[in-house]
């Protein structure tokens, strides 16, 4: 790598076309760069703008410099092998070739190891693959129709008619007319492409990552020169420049100069110190010049405003360290900024004195300042010189400020005055404007648009862009500092991202112009800036506007910047550099390198920096401090502030110069040739070769490594070096196995070989590389084998179709011998058959019964499709003689032979067979014709026409029958020939005649043409008709005549014309199938039929359709001779679809049917006879039908289902509950059903109610009236299965309340007793589980009809409340409190003391011993006592509330008189009232603390409810703060401060007003409180007080309103009435 500035670099950052007059002499010879990378001194001035001045595009360059490169490879390659045959040693598989192949041995062998492909060839032990790797399916796989397995009859209960046995046959069950033959080879899906490159491949290295490169994972190898950490193929070559390091990072450098601080490139290298030293190195790496140290200046500080001082001091070296390095663009003066403010340039060849001094501002003249300047003490951070010129310098500090400085020519520094203009940025003393607090600024970056080799009239402009954390400033500095462009931060930064910004400038350089340009202008490329904040990179172009009329000289053009695009980084960017006019290199601020193609902003590479340390400062952070952390305008929270690497990061001529801590870098990106010639040097052939294929076809990144965009321009170049690369790699490769004699470890390595020689020839179109050169070295080694193997993908996948015959050759003898004939045959069929050896592979194919291959190549080579026809027939005979199968051979015979059914099918619909593919005309009609002479000639062929021999089908002299090969295949398989002619039958070859076919042209025509394209369908059913006659074909074989008659005679009516009586015998064959398994498609075919045939005797073809179960055909027919009643019978006889009887009633009864009376009476006599089957088929489907169409029929339906009790209540249920219709309540008793009213249908529901679903018996009872049914018919089946709450509602509803009340006690009791007797035994029980669910169902039960007792009591009250209502109101004396209890007292008594009783009961069992004194067994401590005890407690209290609340609001019910009588009655019952008050005090104490609780709530609520009311009352009172303090509408300042029209002292008056009224109003109630006999007092008139210009106060000009949205408007500039918010399109309200 040369790090000379030559005119393959890119164009330089400046012109220097006036250096001739700077001229100086050549630098030293040039010499080893770290002896690995030569490098040229830079010659002179004048010659590297002559170089600049040649140079074009950066893609166009790097072209150039490729060349050299190209031309290597051969050479090295040829170096390799004179090495490898001197005895150099091997590694993985590959000679040791040369010194670079063995410092990288260790990396090749990783790549190698991780990157091995398995090789499709044969296996490591030599032997051959199985069939599992083959791309074919092999001959036993069934396909889908028409191979071995779907052309048998296994499984068939049909006894055959052919002379074999069933299994070749097809079964009927498969519909042989419904399906389509498919071979075995279909056309097969596009493959996958050649196996894929090794995976760490350094040509598939990932672009996007921060390891793109392996070199960074290899430590330990390298070339000498080039970075350790480097290997020849990655994008960048990064260069240590070791002679530089030792001199500036030794501890001597450290000393003697100082840290490197910043770098500055050109024809030189420049270091700045941080000892105010600049180090000036050239590419060799030698010292030139050491600036600063020994230097004489002249102080210019002036000691009087009228007077200046000259006097010569020693300075350069004390004013701090170098922050800012520039280089003029003749590369003959050097500039230098200090951390003080001072400014230095010098010329290279006298660097003993400064050429120009620039001093900072003393503190004394910033007050009284007379010119401007840098501060003192503020760092220089940024320099740059102006066009061509030495005393024209640009600069920027780290506050902001940026200045021009020009000095004019005097005769020597003593005659020269630098006059210092302000061009962007405020000094620190200066006042900031009012209300405008002043924003805290640095200049981010400085870029000074350097000349281009192509005259811009922007070159004497001095443009300068400069960013700040706000701005982009693009000034012109010549002849005066003008802005020509601004631009603020774009909102795609990303508002949480660090706080930084760059720039650079690329200038217009000329284009090499096309061949076919016709432009005498030469052309040339236009200026670009490229600039980030932050995460964002936008590209601005410069555009010079053309004045309208002629141009002025001295008027400077009018300058148009237009973003081009920009890129979204995913973190911040704190460097930008052009590599060329098409490269940008970005530095992230993790030390990311990300390289950018200029068209599109598109990444292409990215590399991690990270460990190369590189030099960055923290320059910004003290001045942008006050910006961290803060929400700007923008929206944007900058957490940090990132530091400065535009001091360490440089490119120059396409190359890039890294200051890092310990260390320099210079690296290159290597273009194409460079790293196909790097792969190559380290043996990665393969490598290389997929590398160039992916450059061909330009799935790289073309500009990145010099290639042009044009496919055109860019394949030539590539294809050339491809090629001599492959044949290099094949010569080297097959030259090692020659001298090894054998193939040990390379055949993997050569696989790859081939598999990368075959994807670059397949993407140049170059197979003849691969036929004539390539096969020749893998045959020559004795590697054919892994040639053809990476060939047959790309012969299956049709990539490649033609192949030479000498390869076929090898082909074929290959396969063979590995017993691979399916995959041979596979490849076979997908070759072009030009380019075969017919005879060859004929005799092959029917030596290896490859009969599709022999098939395809007698059809696609010869148009002959006869021969195969005779071929396949050939192997009838010999079993249509024997009869059975003699042994394997002659039933692989069969097997072959089932081949000639798909193959007929792909013929006679036009299409190839096996591959499928369309057959175009007139090939197509050829090939039908042929098979249709074949096939219906009626005679034995003489086959080919010249010289061939009639095939026979019989033997030993027999005479041959007429039509004998269609009889032969009829009699073999029948089922599959017919099948075959339904699938020919549709096409429209069989449509005309041969002379239509011909176009009335015969001559030259064969008679298998003339009579072929005369055959029609008619003339095929005929012979069909004829031949297959029942005295030579079983009735297994004529039933698939005869349905494929049935199926094509209704599609082709008028092709096919037949009598009377030949249909009337084919639908007497249909109804009388041979097996059961074909009787549906018999059926199907006499449906087909009857559509265009109509039989005059039909009635005599019913008993056969119905002896043959052709139910469908038998519907058709009563249906459409409307015999309904028929037609339902024959709907129950069909056992397969029995639910349609439902339908079939359904639409015979509907109510426009059409049917008469005498009709509707017989199909509904259908049913009455069929009832019980209808009851069987869906009880509750008949149900909906009967009650719909024929609800006499209900007694007949309930009758026959006597035997079925759970039909009958599925029934009744749906007739009686019917769902209501739409929008309709299902309880709405306007809307019962009709059927309810009878009284038997409700009770015998009820009664298999009570047996089938208890829980509903209740709530379906609550719906009837009453009389709707009878109570002693319900009762017992009630009691009998327990729905008492159903009995007790039936009872109440007629009056019986006392006798409901009766039966619900008792069933208490009988409950009480299960209770008692689940507790007493449940210490004896062993199911714990059980013994707890029992208890817990009878507590329950209890509990439920404690609520009916409830209710019933209820029901009792709200109909004696009205019988004594007239008592109630008459008299109102207290009630005495012996006065006996009334009827619902009573009630209420009754259930209290049941409930009471067992509840006491039930606890004493739980808690106490038996009260006899007997010691009972252990308690039931097993039981869950506690939650048994709890809900018995519940169980009383419940009725208790609900006696309490029926008594509050029921004044003829008294509470304490059933409590008094209550407790009598319990004092008689047990002299003992220790458990009853147990019982009284739970229920007490429970109510007690349910008070508690509701008073404690109360309060909660309470609390709450004041919160919530104080804090919307201070919601109210804090009011609304404007948003601005001017009028949305009218823009007028109408708050704040200089808020114009009085509104403060309107405020202020309204304030008073407010504070008056307030006052009147506490006057006026006091008032009213002393005058008691005042209106107001009393309450009546209005009493309203009407106070003067109150109106006018609140509408006059200065009334405003606030919204909630906090926008304010003056109340005139708010439209209408509606006192809605205009800014914010009505969502704000006032």
């Amino acid at each position: 790598m040369s790090l000379t500035p030559d005119e393959s670099s890119a164009a330089p950052p400046g012109d220097s076309r006036d250096a001739a007059e700077n001229h100086q002499d050549p630098a030293e010879t040039p010499q080893e760069l770290d002896d690995a990378v030569v490098a040229e001194a830079a010659t002179t001035t004048a010659a590297a703008a002559d170089d600049n001045v040649a140079e074009a595009s950066a893609a166009d360059d790097n072209v150039a410099d490729a060349s050299a490169a190209e031309d290597r490879v051969l050479e090295y390659l040829q170096e390799a092998r004179e090495e490898e045959s001197g005895g150099e040693g091997e590694s993985a598989g590959l000679p040791a070739n040369g010194s670079a192949f063995r410092k990288f041995k260790q990396a090749t062998d990783e790549s190698h190891e991780e990157g091995e492909l398995p090789s499709p060839a044969a296996a490591a032990d030599g032997r051959p693959p199985s069939s599992a790797g083959s791309y074919s399916t092999p001959d036993d796989t069934p396909s889908l129709h028409g191979s071995v397995a779907s052309s048998s009859l296994a499984g068939s209960g049909v006894a055959s008619g052919s002379r074999f046995s069933p299994s070749f046959s097809p079964s009927p069950s498969l519909r042989p007319f419904d399906r389509r033959f498919s071979s075995r080879l279909q056309p097969s899906s596009p493959s996958q492409l050649s196996q894929s490159p090794r995976a760490l491949s350094p040509s598939l290295l990932g672009f996007h990552s921060r390891n793109s490169s392996i070199g960074s994972r290899i430590d330990d190898t390298g070339i000498e020169g080039l970075d350790n950490r480097s290997t020849p193929w990655d994008v960048v070559r990064w260069t240590k420049l070791r002679k530089i390091n030792s001199q500036i990072f030794s501890e001597a450098g450290r000393r003697s100069f100082g840290t490197p601080t910043c770098i500055a490139v050109s024809a030189t290298i420049a270091l700045g110190t941080s000892k105010g030293i600049i180090l000036v190195f050239d590419y060799s790496q030698s010292l030139k010049s050491i600036i600063g140290p020994g230097t004489k200046g002249w102080d210019h500080s002036p000691c009087s405003p009228a007077c200046w001082r000259l006097t010569p001091i020693f300075i350069a070296v004390e004013c701090g360290a170098i922050t800012a390095l520039a280089v003029s663009a003749d590369y003959t003066t050097i500039a230098g900024g200090h951390a003080t403010g001072h400014i230095f340039t010098w010329e290279l060849a006298k660097p003993s004195r400064p050429f120009l001094k620039i001093p900072p501002l003393a503190a004394y003249q910033m007050e009284d300042r007379k010119e401007d300047g840098h501060v003192e003490g503020v760092a220089v951070l940024h320099l740059g010189f102006l066009g061509t010129r030495h005393t024209a310098l640009v600069s920027a500090d780290d506050k902001g400020l940026a200045f021009s400085h020009l000095a004019t020519r005097g005769l020597g520094a003593v005659g020269r005055v630098v006059k210092t203009a302000r061009i962007l940025g405020r000094y620190p003393i200066d006042i900031a404007p009012m209300g405008r607090p002043r924003k805290p600024s640095s200049v981010l970056g400085l870029s000074v648009l350097p000349l281009g080799n192509s005259p811009q009239r922007t070159d004497s402009m001095g443009l300068v862009a400069m960013l700040t954390p706000y701005l982009l400033v693009i000034v012109s500095t010549t002849p005066i500092a003008q802005t020509q462009h601004k631009a603020v931060r774009p909102k795609e930064v990303a508002s949480d991202s660090t706080l930084s910004g760059c720039l650079a400038w690329y200038p217009a350089v000329k284009l090499k112009q096309s061949p076919s340009s016709t432009s005498s202008k030469p052309a040339s490329s236009k200026a670009r800036l490229a600039y980030a904040w932050s995460n964002v990179l936008t590209l601005l172009e410069l555009n010079v506007s053309e004045a309208d009329g002629p141009e002025d000289p001295n008027r400077p053009p009018a300058l148009e910047f237009r973003a081009r695009s920009r890129y979204r980084c995913e973190e911040a960017i704190v460097a930008v550099q052009w590599f060329s006019r098409q490269i940008i290199g970005v530095l992230t601020v993790t030390q990311r390198l990300i390289i950018l193609e200029d068209t599109s902003l598109r990444v292409t590479e990215t590399f991690d920096l990270m460990d190369r340390r590189i030099l960055h400062r923290d320059v910004f952070g003290n001045q942008l401090q006050p910006l961290v952390n803060r929400m700007d305008e923008e929206g944007s929270v900058h957490p940090q502030v990132a530091d400065a690497f535009f001091n360490s990061f440089r490119t120059y001529k396409g190359r890039v110069f890294l200051l890092c801590m310990h260390e320099v870098l210079v690296g290159a990106l290597s273009n194409w040739a460079d790293r196909l010639l790097a792969m190559m040097e380290v043996g990665d052939f393969i490598g290389a070769i997929r590398l160039a294929t992916a450059y061909y076809v330009g799935e790289s990144n073309k500009l990145t490594i010099g290639l042009p965009e044009d496919a055109a321009v860019r394949h030539p170049m590539v294809e050339e070096k491809l090629v001599e690369m492959m044949s290099a790699s094949l010569r080297y490769a097959f030259g090692k196995n020659q001298s090894a004699g054998k193939e040990i470890l390379e055949k993997d390595q050569l696989q790859e070989l081939a598999t990368a020689c075959f994807d670059a020839c397949l993407s140049m179109s170059r197979t003849d590389f691969l036929f004539d050169e390539a096969f020749e070295f893998f045959e020559q080694g004795s590697s054919a084998g892994i040639f053809l193997e990476t060939l047959e993908p790309h012969i299956l996948n049709r990539r490649i179709p033609f192949i030479p015959p000498v390869v076929v050759k090898a082909l074929i003898t290959h396969y063979t011998s590995l017993e691979l004939e399916s995959r041979l045959e596979e490849m076979i069929c997908h070759m072009d058959t030009r380019t075969l050896d017919i005879d060859q592979v004929t005799t092959l194919c029917k030596q290896h019964q490859l009969y599709d291959a022999m098939i395809y190549v007698w059809n696609r080579a010869l148009s002959d499709y006869i021969t195969p026809m005779i071929g396949l027939l050939k192997l009838l005979v010999p079993l249509i003689q024997h009869g059975t199968f003699e042994n394997g051979h002659t039933a692989m015979h069969a097997v072959n032979a089932l081949k000639i059914f798909p193959y007929l099918s792909y013929t006679l619909t036009g299409r190839v067979y096996p591959t499928g593919e369309e057959l175009s005309e007139p090939e197509a009609s050829n090939a039908k014709a042929q098979i249709y002479y074949f096939l219906f000639l009626g005679q034995a062929v003489a086959w080919p026409r010249k010289g061939g021999k009639p095939f026979l089908t019989k033997r030993n002299s027999e005479l041959e029958p007429p039509f004998p090969y269609l009889q032969l295949i009829l009699k073999f398989d029948a089922a599959s020939f017919l099948s075959a002619l339904n699938e020919a039958f549709e096409d429209s070859f069989l449509n005309g005649s041969a002379d239509t076919l011909l176009n009335g042209d015969k001559q030259d025509v064969g008679e298998d043409q003339v009579f072929g394209r005369s055959v029609n369908r008619q003339y095929v059913v005929s012979i069909l008709l004829e031949v297959m006659n029942p005295s030579d074909f079983p009735p297994q074989d004529t039933i698939y005549l005869d349905m494929f008659i049935a199926r094509n005679l209704p599609k082709f009516p008028q092709f096919i014309l037949l009598s009377g009586s030949a249909l009337h015998r084919v639908l007497v064959g249909l109804c009388n199938p041979p097996g059961a398994d074909i009787s549906d498609d018999c059926q199907l075919s006499v449906e087909y039929l009857l559509t265009v045939y109509r039989p005059p005797d039909i009635d005599g073809l019913i008993e056969l359709f119905m002896s043959a179960g052709f139910f469908r055909v038998l519907k058709s027919i009563f249906r459409s001779e409307k015999q309904y009643a028929k037609l339902l019978r024959v709907h129950f006889e069909d056992r397969e679809a029995l639910e349609a009887v439902f339908d079939c009633i359904a639409d015979c009864l509907r109510p426009r049917s059409g049917l008469t009376d005498k009709q509707r009476s017989e199909v509904k006599a259908v049913i009455g006879e069929n009832a019980r089957k209808l009851i069987d088929i869906d009880e509750v489907r008949t149900a909906r039908i009967v009650n719909s169409y024929a609800p006499e029929l209900h007694d007949k339906m309930l009758a026959v289902a006597a035997d079925h009790p759970q039909a009958r209540f599925s029934y009744l249920r749906t007739i009686l509950e019917l769902e209501p219709a739409g929008g309709q309540d299902r309880h709405d008793m306007n809307h019962r059903p009709a059927i309810i009213q009878n009284k038997d249908f409700v009770e015998m529901y009820i009664r298999l109610m009570c047996e089938y679903d208890p829980e509903h018996v209740s709530q379906y009872v609550e719906r009837l009236q009453s009389g709707d049914l009878r109570l002693e018919k319900v009762l017992p089946a009630m009691e009998s299965g327990g729905v008492m709450d159903a009995a007790v509602v039936l009872m109440a509803r007629e009056g019986q309340i006392r006798q409901a009340m009766d039966r619900l006690l008792a069933h208490l009791g009988t409950l009480e007793a299960a209770f008692t007797v689940v507790l007493q035994a449940a210490p004896n029980v062993s199911d714990l589980e059980a013994s707890n669910k029992a208890a817990a169902e009878t507590l329950e039960s209890l509990q439920k009809y404690s609520k009916v007792g409830v209710w019933l009591c209820q029901g009792q009250m709200k109909s004696g409340r009205r019988l004594q209502q007239h008592q109630r109101s008459s008299s109102h004396k207290r009630r005495p409190d012996n006065d006996p209890l009334n009827t619902e007292e009573l009630l209420w008594l009754d259930l209290v003391d049941a409930v009471v009783r067992i509840a006491k009961t039930c606890i004493a069992l739980l808690n106490h011993p038996k009260p006899n004194g007997v010691a009972p067994p252990e308690p039931p401590r097993q039981l869950e006592t506690q939650k048994l005890l709890a809900h018995l407690r519940k169980f009383v209290q419940d009725t208790f509330s609900s006696l309490l609340a029926a008594t509050t609001s029921n004044s003829n019910v008294s509470f304490l008189h059933i409590l008094r009588a209550f407790l009598s009655r319990a004092s008689l019952a047990s002299p003992s009232l220790a458990d009853l008050r147990n019982v009284l005090a739970d229920i007490f104490d429970a109510y007690l603390y349910e008070s508690q609780l509701l008073s404690l709530a109360n309060r909660l609520l309470d609390k709450d409810l004041f919160v919530h009311v104080d804090s919307a009352a201070k919601l109210r009172l804090r009011g609304w703060r404007p948003v601005s303090q001017s009028c949305e509408a009218c823009s007028k300042r109408i708050w704040g401060p200089g808020a114009a029209g009085g509104i403060y002292s309107a405020w202020e008056k309204t304030r008073m007003e407010n504070l008056k009224r307030a006052q009147e109003q506490r006057e006026e109630r006091r008032l009213l409180a002393e005058e008691p006999h005042s209106a107001a007092a009393r309450g009546k008139g209005k009493a309203v007080e009407v106070r003067e210009g109150e109106e006018e106060t609140e509408q006059g000009e200065g009334a405003l309103v606030l919204f909630s949205c906090r926008h304010v408007f003056h109340r005139k500039c708010i439209e209408g009435e509606d006192m809605v918010c205009g800014a914010c399109s009505g969502k704000g309200k006032g």
